[in-house]
Parts: structure tokens; C-alpha cells; sequence
């Protein structure tokens, strides 16, 4: 197997460390001690490559250390050489500390002093690789997305200790939890090691849900005390119920931000060829946060093939889901299928075997590639989860197009299979129990005057915004609910559940709770709505005992029967007729029904069992 030839490598007589630049003029290797105190810097050589090196005898796993460089200091063309910066390794596999936002982190190069006390310190690690096997994972199978700090926090039967962290997602109580939904695998929201966006500490809030890495590989202490054994134990336990895991990684941006943005690792090693440019020199923002990894530069290649192959060696996990994912496969002429990152991911014996999963969609132009991603990816459908919600709302004319997605969505994929998630919500946006309570975002808490999020969110509200005591309203919100959750485990593909869907779990509104690590996004157990949880357990039990629910073969003519609700045969009429808000999907041995008003799945026996 190929060995990353970056990052720190313990040898029996010490540790030799390696980093590229390509524009760097000298680098520097900062050993620490254990009061923080720079023990030791030493001057890197560089090889013809680009690649500092620096050998320490002696030195063994635990020290901790950090990098310098310096060159030009030209922001105006992307360059931000500052040896007063110190820098976390790229390939970091463990930090000594969460990573804090402090201004001195973003100061021109000669004001904010040496931000060696500012900043973690990369941790000398040597991890044993686990042996390679195959994903745990059913291609039709329900995948649950999953906050880790949120979906503990509250647990009453998780140690108090543990809560918020990895290893509280192997305590018994969670994995009953899981497998009584039948879940096929979990996605782990992210874990690496973030940093808070710079607007956040004068608000008074903290970034909840961990999209603004720095080093890819690190995870974040916060969440894995621990650290990869935390991991691997985490990744065991679940295996061991059944469950597979899936990393939420984010290779689009990093937390160095825009133009006035700290300086944490690349930016400060080689900023134009880890970021991308424009002609001028500026930072590229195809992702909304300030700047965009070069996922085009062979050196960024690296380092994001060898950050999944650590995920699979030390930590055994069985696939990855990748945030804007576009930005995987963009150069300077836009997004190609065909990109040599791409390629590479898919043609890896080691990557090319984990389940990939894309959010096929950025802010750039072009950046809206859903069905564009090469096979065998897996792609986040946001057709399905609008179309179905536009049906439930009671949209006209949604009838069709709910058949569509329901059979595969066949107008987005080709091929013999299905490559869709189908979902109805995810962390971004409105709970599910909130689409059906809030017809607006109600966003405040964000600190931004409720500009934040999106507005339209196909939701609605049954005349009454938020909480209500009225019993009918009551009723007529988990009628939605159980149709709405009734269409998703009735469709082809793969299905994802975000934690605390199933029984009803709410933010008041805030379709944008990304910096909301309290009560606001921490599921509340003890409230939660049991009839609506015992509702999802028997779905995802009818769904585990029917293949044909869980095959994902796009639906084509003979594979399936459309009827009207009265048992005849949908007509040319019946399928432009926009009022229309019934149908029945007939497949080889189960009969889906679907009402206006409710949603029955009727198993039948087949010959075979």
C-alpha cells in the first residue's frame, strides 16, 4: 500500500518531518515542550520537489511541533509568508487543543507577534493500519446523518462524561436506538478538527457543526478526547451491531477564510497553489466562506487521497460523504465528471471501494451538477426531497414527478441502478418536524437579523406558525409527517434520516443552526414524540424484510404498475391531470399506496417467503 510521503514519519532513531511549498524561500521545523515553550527551531532542506525535510534523532511519538515559512508577503497576489505564523503540519493526525479564533491569528505579517501561544501543536503520532475490508453497507439502505455533540448531549442514558463525544455513540442505549430504526450505516457529520468562523466569539456563539476545517486528517479534540483509538473503538462497536460508518469530509474550503482571514497551515505554506486564484491574484469563493481549496493542483490530490486512505487504515471506516462536492472536480474552465482528482478517488483500490457520496452542488458557476458525478458515486438528491415536499404541501401537477422520484428519479440517473440519497431533510435547513410547523425561517438566534438561511423552504404550517395547543393542528402535522416519511422509505435508492427526525425534533424554526451548540440543535430525548418514533421503526422494519424496497434497479416499464386508487390503470389523463393526488405503485410483492392524506405500505408474501 502506498505510505504518505508528507507529515511526520517516526523512524527507530527519531522522526523525519516533511512539508511542500513551492513558493517558499526558507522553512522552519518548531519543537515544543510540555509547558508550550519553543524548544527547538530548526532550518528544513529542500529538494528538488518542493518537499522540506528536516530529520530529529532521538525524537519520539508524543512530541509536538509546528511549521514556518517565509517568502514574499503579498496578499494582493496570494502570497502570505510570515515566519511569526506558525503553521499546523497538513498532515496532522492529532492537535493538542481545539482551535480558537483569535484576531492576532489574522494580522499583517510584522504586527501580531509569534502566534506559537495562539495556536495547537501538531502531535508526533504512529498509527497501526487496520486490514482492508469490505464496506458495511447495503446500497438501498437508510443512512443516518448524525451530529455527534447534538445527538448525545441530552441523552439521559449516556454517562454524563461522554456525552457529546465518539464513544457515546457505542454505549448500548444508541445502538439499540439505531438498529431499531434498521440503520444501514451512520454519516458522521464532520469530526475533523474546525475552527470558528471570525463574526462568531463577539456573538457569543460557537460553530456547531464543524464545516470550517483546517487540517483535514486531525480530529477534533472536543469531539475524540480520545483521539483515533476513540475512533477505531467507535467504528468497532458499530460494526459489530451491523452499522457502517460514513465520514462527512470537507475538502471544498478551509477556515484561513478570505482575504482577511487568519493564517492557520496552507495559506501560510504555499497560499496560490493550495487556494484557488483568479487572473488577479484574489481568492476564488465558488463555496461562500472566503476561498476555495485548488482541488486541480496535484499537491492538493495528495494530501486529500492520502487523508481518506488514513480514514480507511486507521479507523476502518466504510465510505466518505463530501461537502460541495463540485469543488472535487473544478479547474479554471468549471466542473468536469472526468477530473483527475475524481478519477483518482474512483480508481484507488483502497478509496474506490468505500461508498462515495456526493453533495453534487456549489456556489460557483456551473455548480449545480446533480447526476454529473462519475458512477459509482452516490449523490444527495435534492430533487426528491423538494418534489415530495412540494406534493405533500399539495402543490398541483405534482403527481408525475413524485412517481419519478419514488421509481429512482430515472431523469437525473442512467444506467441499470439508481446512484440517488434520497432525503428529506439534512442539517442544512428545516427539521422535518419544523417543515410542517414553520412556513418562514425564524432565524434570530444567528445573530443576523434573520438574513441568514434560505428563505424559501417548500414548508408549511396549517394556519398556525410554530407551537400550537390545538389538537387538530396537532393531528393534521403528524399526518404530514408519517406521509412524508411514508414516501421516503417507499423509494428506490439509498434513504437518509437525519437524527431526531424520526421523533419529531425541532429548532424553532432556524433553518441555519450552524452556530447553535446548545439546546437549539441538542436533541431532546426526553420530549421526544414516541408515537412518531414507534411509527419510523415499523417503516424501517417493512423496508429490511422487502428487497424489492431496498433494491435500487431503476424502475423501468414491466418493473412496476401504476394504478389509480380504484385499481385501474393510471391513464395519459390521469397523469396531466394537476388536481390528481393519488396513485398506486405496484411492484413484484409489495403494493404502495398513496393518498392525499395518508401513506399505507401492504406487504405481501411471495412464493419464495
Amino acid at each position: 500500500m502506498r505510505e504518505a510521503r508528507l507529515g511526520a514519519h517516526v523512524q527507530a532513531d527519531g522522526v523525519r518531518f516533511s512539508v511542500w511549498s513551492g513558493a517558499a524561500e526558507r522553512a522552519w521545523l518548531s519543537l515544543f515542550d510540555d509547558q508550550d515553550r519553543e524548544s527547538a527551531r530548526m532550518e528544513m532542506t529542500q529538494d528538488e520537489g518542493g518537499v522540506y525535510s528536516v530529520f530529529v534523532p532521538g525524537l519520539k511519538v508524543g512530541a509536538r511541533y509546528g511549521f514556518r515559512a517565509d517568502g514574499p508577503y503579498e496578499p494582493q497576489s496570494g502570497l502570505w509568508f510570515d515566519p511569526d505564523k506558525l503553521l499546523v503540519d497538513p498532515y496532522a493526525l492529532e492537535i493538542d487543543r481545539p482551535y480558537r479564533y483569535d484576531a492576532r491569528l489574522a494580522a499583517p505579517r510584522g504586527e501580531g507577534g509569534d502566534t506559537a501561544p495562539l495556536m495547537p501543536k501538531t502531535v508526533v503520532c504512529k498509527l497501526p493500519d487496520l486490514p482492508l475490508r469490505p464496506p458495511l453497507f447495503e446500497p438501498g439502505g437508510l443512512i443516518y446523518e448524525i451530529n455527534v455533540r447534538a445527538f448525545t448531549m441530552r441523552h439521559p442514558e449516556v454517562p454524563e462524561a461522554q456525552r457529546g463525544t465518539l464513544c457515546a455513540l457505542a454505549h448500548p442505549a444508541i445502538i439499540d436506538h439505531l438498529r431499531a430504526l434498521r440503520v444501514s450505516a451512520v454519516e458522521l457529520m464532520p469530526i475533523t478538527a474546525w475552527m470558528d468562523e471570525r463574526h462568531l466569539p463577539s456573538l457569543g456563539l460557537q460553530n456547531a457543526w464543524g464545516y470550517n476545517p483546517i487540517s483535514f486528517m486531525a480530529l477534533d479534540p472536543r469531539l475524540a478526547p480520545g483521539g483515533w483509538q476513540e475512533l477505531r473503538e467507535t467504528v468497532a462497536a458499530l460494526h459489530e451491531a451491523g452499522i457502517g460508518v460514513i465520514l462527512d469530509l470537507v475538502f471544498n474550503h478551509t477556515a484561513e477564510s478570505d482575504v482577511l482571514g487568519p493564517t492557520l497551515s496552507l495559506r501560510g505554506l504555499d497560499a496560490r497553489a493550495y487556494y484557488r486564484h483568479d487572473g488577479q491574484g484574489r481568492l476564488v469563493n465558488d463555496t461562500g466562506t472566503g476561498n476555495t481549496v485548488a482541488c486541480d493542483h496535484p499537491m492538493v490530490h495528495e494530501i486529500v487521497l492520502d487523508t481518506l486512505r488514513a480514514f480507511i487504515r486507521y479507523a476502518g471506516v466504510d465510505g466518505f460523504r463530501f461537502d460541495l462536492a463540485p469543488i472535487l472536480g473544478r479547474d479554471a474552465s468549471g466542473f468536469r465528471p472526468a477530473a483527475p482528482l475524481l478519477r483518482a478517488m474512483v480508481e484507488d483500490a483502497e478509496i474506490g471501494s468505500r461508498v462515495l457520496i456526493a453533495e453534487p452542488w456549489d456556489i460557483g458557476p456551473g455548480g449545480y451538477q446533480l447526476g454529473n458525478f462519475p458512477a459509482p458515486f452516490l449523490e444527495w438528491n435534492d430533487m426528491f426531497r423538494d418534489d415530495v415536499r412540494r406534493f405533500q404541501r399539495g402543490d398541483p401537477g405534482m403527481i408525475g414527478r413524485l412517481a419519478t422520484r419514488l421509481a429512482g428519479s430515472s431523469d437525473i440517473f442512467t444506467g441499470e441502478r439508481s446512484r440517488s440519497v434520497n432525503f428529506l431533510a439534512a442539517h442544512d435547513g428545516m427539521t422535518l418536524a419544523d417543515l410542517v410547523a414553520y412556513e418562514h425561517k425564524h432565524n434570530h438566534a444567528n445573530g443576523e437579523d434573520n438574513r441568514d438561511g434560505h428563505s424559501e423552504n417548500l414548508s408549511w404550517n396549517h394556519g398556525v406558525e410554530g407551537p400550537s395547543g390545538d389538537t387538530s393542528v396537532v393531528a393534521l402535522r403528524r399526518r404530514d409527517l408519517k406521509a412524508l416519511l411514508a414516501l421516503l422509505f417507499a423509494s428506490r435508492g439509498a434513504i437518509m434520516l437525519t437524527a431526531g427526525d424520526e421523533f419529531g425534533r425541532t429548532q424553532g424554526g432556524n433553518n441555519n443552526a450552524y452556530a447553535q451548540d446548545n439546546e437549539i440543535t441538542w436533541l431532546d430525548w426526553a420530549g421526544r414524540d414516541r408515537d412518531l418514533e414507534a411509527f419510523v421503526r415499523e417503516l424501517g422494519e417493512l423496508r429490511s424484510r422487502h428487497a424489492v424496497l431496498r433494491d435500487t434497479t431503476l424502475l423501468g416499464e414491466g418493473d412496476v404498475r401504476w394504478l389509480r386508487e380504484d385499481g385501474e390503470p393510471m391513464t395519459v389523463a390521469d397523469w396531466g391531470d394537476p388536481a390528481r393526488r393519488s396513485l398506486v405503485m405496484v411492484l413484484s410483492d409489495v403494493r404502495v399506496t398513496i393518498g392525499p392524506d395518508d401513506v399505507t405500505i401492504a406487504g405481501k408474501e411471495t412464493a419464495g417467503g
